[in-house]
């Protein structure tokens, strides 16, 4: 009973299924709103800046970031917020997606799917934990120590806070592609095999991916970004394999279950 039970639920009128996705749209952005409008309240009465501002400190030798526009205090209060709602919104959404997804799947695919899930906003998190902790100080310290003695550095607000919400971000979201690569496999669109195949492409794809997405074309942030990028497409593969491995197990499960109930057939 439980199979036609599901079956008729994925069979739902396709304007059934633009009502539901539209409804978890707003669900997701009103979730991603709430987390913003939090964020501003926290950053706003607490010295979260400050806190955000503490990888800067080695470069800066005991001064404060400075801002040379009036505006510029909001703009980075907004930014701050908007970065901090994205992280605290993230599970909310991921739970979205799989309740969107759920009523179409196999009872052992919503098993998968949880984890799966799970692991994306884990993975989300510590690329943008990463980012704060190791990449952003290291790159900082590195840059600071390219400058010449004729120059005195004194890094403004606005640019420091962009860059580093920007890498951030950036680091969070590259880290979904071990997640990205399981959900390709598990829907039969890519195969260990073919991604193994394109090793080199995905090399040369990752190096143009982080030059890309790294704020200021920075080649130091650039590798630093590639390194763990293309690590990640490595476990990639080995993580599809145990995928892939279980799909064909099911499916030879299945075609002998067959078999049988088609030979038992009077």
């Amino acid at each position: 009973m439980a199979e036609p039970e599901r079956e008729e639920q994925s069979e739902m009128p396709f304007l059934d299924h633009l009502e539901e996705l539209r409804w978890r749209l707003l669900w997701s952005g009103g979730a991603l709103l709430l987390a913003i409008a939090v964020a501003f309240t926290l950053v706003s009465n607490f010295d979260v800046i400050g806190l955000l501002a503490l990888p800067a400190q080695e470069s800066l030798h005991g001064q404060k970031l400075i801002y040379t526009h009036p505006a510029d205090p909001f703009t980075i209060l907004l930014q701050v917020s908007f970065a901090l709602g994205v992280v605290g919104a993230s599970p909310v959404i991921g739970y979205q997606v799989w309740a969107f997804l759920s009523p179409a799947l196999h009872p052992h695919e919503k098993r998968v799917m949880i984890p799966v899930l799970l692991g994306a906003v884990l993975l989300f998190l510590f690329g943008c934990a990463m980012s704060v902790v190791w990449v952003l100080p290291i790159t900082l310290k590195l840059l600071g120590n390219i400058s010449s003695a004729s120059l005195q550095q004194m890094i403004s607000a606005a640019d420091y806070f962009s860059f580093a919400v920007t890498l951030t971000l950036a680091f969070g979201a590259v880290f979904e592609l071990p997640i990205l690569i399981l959900a390709l496999t598990m829907l039969g669109l890519v195969t260990p095999a073919t991604l193994a195949k394109f090793r080199r492409h995905a090399f040369v794809g990752s190096l143009i991916v982080s030059a890309v997405i790294t704020p200021g074309d920075l080649i130091i942030a650039t590798m630093m970004m590639f390194g763990p990028l293309y690590g990640l497409y490595e476990l990639s593969i080995i993580l599809s394999w145990f995928v892939y491995r279980a799909k064909q197990k099911r499916a030879r499960r299945a075609e002998e279950a067959e078999r049988i109930a088609t030979a038992s057939r009077p």
